[in-house]
């Protein structure tokens, strides 16, 4: 089993975490780097080889995780020269890619299957399948619906449930077919593009734990909760 780990942002959404250090290697319980606990996590569900996009400070990443011997994993790198989006950096190393493997940010905490959601996106035959997570939006307001200018309906402080991408995605080689190696290509416009194609992706929900750190108050929540959640996100690694 192969997983992807797209390690090439800057991270401008944590600094000043990320002025020195690349975002998947900040510390998390003063012990271990992000991309430490995701490789960990991966070796345990059985994967066996992983290739690391790299690109802003990426030589950092490089030098610390090295060829992934230490988690019993095979890792390679590719590198952006420039910024090529979220799928863009697949683009380039479709020839060392197997025809179903796993693609994840390199920024997030969860406990999330890995091993589960590729099996499952194997047997469903989609081209892409999501990791969707549930959240609920609090209005602190009251909402109006108008018509022109009448108001036609009134919803005291409503909350509004949805689902959202976890970065982590189930994909088939086959799907990146059409595109052109070099060009940016973003997960919104994958998935778009599958849309109007009618070939959907599959939803793959989860409803354990998971934190995406993309801004500082992220960061200290994943400080503060990585004591009491340890056990749960190194379990078997």
């Amino acid at each position: 089993m192969h997983a992807v780990i797209l390690a090439g942002g800057k991270g401008v959404r944590l600094r000043p975490y990320t002025t020195a250090l690349p975002k998947p290697l900040v510390p998390i319980g003063d012990q271990h780097a992000i991309l430490e606990i995701v490789l960990r996590q991966l070796a345990a569900a059985g994967f066996t080889s992983c290739t690391i996009a790299i690109g802003h400070l990426g030589q950092i990443i490089r030098a610390y995780v090295g060829d992934g011997d230490r988690w019993g994993l095979k890792i390679d790198y590719s590198t952006e020269e420039s910024p090529l989006g979220t799928i863009g950096p697949l683009l380039t190393m479709r020839d060392r890619l197997p025809e179903s493997f796993l693609v994840m940010n390199g920024d997030i905490l969860t406990d999330l299957d890995y091993a589960d959601v590729l099996n499952q996106h194997r047997t469903s035959g989609a081209p892409l399948t999501i990791a969707t997570y549930a959240r609920k939006v609090h209005i602190d307001f009251g909402v109006l619906t108008t018509v022109d200018t009448k108001v036609v309906a009134f919803t005291e402080k409503p909350s509004m449930d949805y689902r959202v991408s976890m970065g982590v995605y189930g994909l088939s080689l086959s799907t990146l077919a059409d595109y052109t190696e070099g060009l940016p290509l973003g997960f919104d416009e994958l998935v778009l593009d599958l849309l109007k194609a009618e070939t959907p992706p599959h939803a793959y929900a989860f409803e354990g734990y998971w934190l995406d750190i993309g801004r500082p108050d992220d960061y200290d929540r994943a400080n503060a909760e990585f004591t009491t959640h340890r056990s749960l996100l190194l379990k078997g690694a």
